[in-house]
């Protein structure tokens, strides 16, 4: 049995970060791929199932200098911790064996800083004023292009050109399922992880299974 493995990469850096903490970019590329791999090892009924490819989907950071209302002063995002973290993040995931990244395009022309919910509540309630404002109340925001759409162009032709037999999809969101049916359709056992996050009830009929693999308190993966 053929296996691809696909990682929607916005929500798996979210959720390993809240499973087991943040990590250096070398730590976190091993830590995708040994959470990928054990998957194949997962089911004895399947211990036939080879790796086919890992298929990484993500953006490139933000690189630009976006006005902060607060601070007053642009902020260069090329200058940031977190800019250079996704960028080796990346260039590791690129040594790793039969890892194939898949990067989307940021549509940052109206990238912006927005005050949160909770602090905009706070100021029209008048818990908060204007000059208690902190930093932290802000987020950046911006939008991506083409991550989504790559998952599924990946999954309609794996699935019509019958390279594998199976697709593991580790993602939290519905926008798969039309890709899941096509892909179930063809004949692919079609297994959703959504590594431990809840999903929507009506979710499980447009799958052949939900299954995730270490939990939170695994020590030995932290």
């Amino acid at each position: 049995m053929r296996t691809a493995i696909l990682v929607d990469g916005g929500f798996y850096r979210k959720r390993a970060a809240y499973l087991w903490g943040k990590k250096s970019p070398e730590k976190r590329a091993s830590e995708l791929y040994s959470y990928c791999s054990a998957h194949l090892r997962h089911e004895q009924r399947y211990d036939d199932r080879g790796l086919y490819r890992i298929f990484y989907y993500d953006c490139p950071p933000l690189a630009k200098t976006v006005y902060h209302p607060l601070l007053k002063r642009g902020v260069d995002f090329r200058q940031s911790d977190t800019y250079s973290w996704a960028n080796e993040f990346f260039d590791e995931l690129k040594k790793q064996r039969k890892v194939a990244l898949r990067l989307g395009e940021l549509s940052d022309a109206y990238a912006s800083f927005n005050i949160s919910t909770s602090a905009l509540k706070d100021i029209c309630t008048g818990v908060k004023s204007i000059q208690d404002l902190k930093e932290t109340d802000f987020s950046i925001s911006f939008q991506q292009k083409g991550v989504d759409m790559r998952i599924g162009l990946d999954i309609a032709s794996l699935a019509y050109k019958k390279q594998i037999d199976q697709i593991i999809l580790i993602a939290g969101d519905s926008d798969f399922v039309p890709a899941a049916k096509l892909a179930r359709r063809e004949g692919v056992d079609f297994i959703l992880d959504p590594m431990w996050a809840p999903i929507k009830s009506n979710l499980f009929e447009h799958i052949d299974g939900l299954m995730s693999q270490w939990g939170k308190k695994d020590k030995k993966k932290t």
